[in-house]
This record gives C-alpha cells, structure tokens and sequence, in this order.
C-alpha cells in the first residue's frame, strides 16, 4: 500500500467516508509485468471486491470501468456491474473512454451515471458525437486533463521538467517536432489571460466550467498554489464571444499531435463485440 493510499484509508476510517462521495475504477491488469484491459465478470468482481477490502468500506458510489475492454461485449461487463449494484457493493458505475455506440449499449443494460473523458481546449473531438450522447440520456460528465496535461499551466516548458518515466513525455503533442507549434496557443491563450486578469490555467479551466452544469472537471494537481489557482477559475466569467476567440486559438488545425500514441486504447477504439458472439469464460 503505497503512501497516498494509506493516508487516504486513514481518512476514511477516521469519519471521512460519510463525508465523501468516492469513486474508483478497474480495468486495467497487470500480469506477469504486461499491462491489459480486462472486462470479462469474473475480473470485475474481483477487482470490486478487492478495492471495498482495501479501503476498508462495504461500498463504492461510482464505480469506472477506466478503459473498455473490446474482446468482451459491453453487455457481459455491464451485466456484472449490475450484479454488484444489486447486491449493494456499489450505488452508480461509470465509464471512461467509450465511444457513444458502446455508452448507449451499455446504458440500455444499467443506467450509466458518468462518462469521462479528456476535454479541454486543445482535446474537442468529443463534442461531434460523445457529449451529444451523454447529454440525451442524461449521463454527467467527468473532463479529465482539462488542462491538456498541464499545459495550460505552463506552456511548453513543462517539458523540460518532466521525469524520465513520466508518460506523457511520449504523447506526441509534446514531441518537438509539434511542440514548438503548439506553443502558439499557450502564447495566445496566455495574452488572453493577462487581459481578463486571470492565469493560462484559470482561462483554460474556465472554458470547461462554463460548458455546462452537467460537467465535472478533474484537473490535478501536486502543489497547493496550483489547487488554488484551479479553484479561482470559478470566478473567471466568459462571454460567448471570448468563449470563440479561445476555441480559435485551439481549432483542430492548429493543434499538432494526437492526445495519445496509436497503442493507447481510446473511445476511437472501444467499441465491443456483439452480445451474441459471447461464449462465455
């Protein structure tokens, strides 16, 4: 149990957990040292059941599948999910990186309560299709990396201040070759920042605020004045114009780089098997 988690079971045990409304996800195993996806009943239960032991609690409020597993229909996932949601191990499941045909499908089996997914200013394909979606069947929805991963915060520098095994030192928006053009938008969102009086940050993370009531933003965060800055984008206000002039900055045209690398599992590839192709464990 590593250091945050201790902490975090401490606080729960200690009268947090009536506080609180706690989320956590499965999806992803991790065997013989190699990384998969998994969604088949039996590793849905077991990672559920695993998680309510090691937290100390009897149930979780949101449960996200995190990644969507395509070699097990999301029926057979969904159907487990159900179970636990039956049994009373969890109250609401959520979903993380599906596409809309998947959300719908899953949705018919048990309602889906939230969908996350990375939206920010320089991450807006969602919008086409996804957040349509969400939006008709009422599902909330949860912008993780509202700060394009920190890079409203600190432009392109953050870079160079990135550990050796930090991830997105290989996302190819921060490869050099697209880096130094997309160090155009921090520039201009960051002019437009000075004249609102507000950080690049506050801006970037007031855009997604003011997308609507039925969006949660998750931007993270190590450090207390950054926590900070984040809460006092609540106070930036924008008009629908600003609103265009932001989204200009971000258009797809301009943006270089996909948000991950072709092996990274995304709602562009989460679609499942039919239910009838299943045979079962």
């Amino acid at each position: 149990m590593d250091r945050e988690f201790w902490f975090l079971v401490q606080a729960l045990q200690g009268g947090l957990r009536e506080k609180v409304e706690l989320a956590t996800k499965f999806g992803f195993s991790f065997q013989d040292g190699k990384k998969e996806i998994r969604g088949d009943p039996a590793y849905v239960r077991a990672t559920c059941e695993g998680s309510l032991q090691r937290l100390g609690i009897d149930c979780v409020d949101l449960y996200y599948q995190h990644r969507v597993d395509t070699r097990v229909p999301i029926e057979v996932t969904m159907g487990e999910l159900k179970k636990l949601a039956e049994e009373g191990k969890i109250n609401y499941i959520g979903l993380s990186e599906a596409s809309a045909s998947t959300i719908r499908r899953a949705h018919a089996v048990h309602p889906i309560t939230a969908v996350q997914l990375e939206w920010s200013l320089w991450a807006r394909d969602v919008e086409e299709d996804i957040i349509p979606t969400c939006r008709e069947l009422g599902i909330g929805i949860v912008a993780y990396s509202p700060l394009g991963r920190g890079f409203f915060s600190s432009g392109p520098k953050m870079v160079e201040t990135l550990s050796e095994d930090d991830f997105r030192k290989f996302m190819p928006r921060f490869q050099p070759e697209n880096l130094a053009q997309n160090a155009l938008i921090f520039e201009r969102v960051s002019e437009m920042a000075k004249r609102k009086g507000c950080t690049p940050s506050q801006l970037a993370l007031a855009w997604v605020h003011h997308q609507g009531s039925d969006v949660c933003p998750i931007p993270g965060t190590t450090k207390i004045e950054n926590f900070n800055q984040n809460i006092g984008a609540l106070s930036v206000k924008l008009t629908p114009e600003e609103m265009a002039e932001l989204e200009s900055y971000a258009s797809a045209d301009a943006v270089k780089g996909d948000r991950y690398g072709a092996a990274m599992n995304t709602w562009r590839t989460s679609d499942t098997p039919p239910l009838s192709s299943w045979k079962g464990q």
